[in-house]
């Protein structure tokens, strides 16, 4: 299932390797396309929505609901 967030406090490779390794620890398999200068994260993951965004506010970021 593809799912889209909005993240802000990304602002550089490191937040893109930190969210995109939040997201594999909930789920390995899931692909992680992030777009820095919108904010936007895509996940296709089988993996539930608050999941997946509570993985990334644990690394520091807002989530937008």
């Amino acid at each position: 299932m593809n799912q889209t967030f909005q993240v802000q406090g990304m602002t550089c490779g490191h937040c893109e390797r930190a969210v995109t390794e939040a997201v594999k620890q909930v789920d390995p398999q899931a692909e992680v396309k992030i777009d820095r200068s919108t904010g936007t994260v895509d996940v296709q993951s089988s993996a539930g929505r608050a999941a997946l965004a509570h993985a990334i506010a644990e690394e520091g970021y807002a989530v937008a609901a």
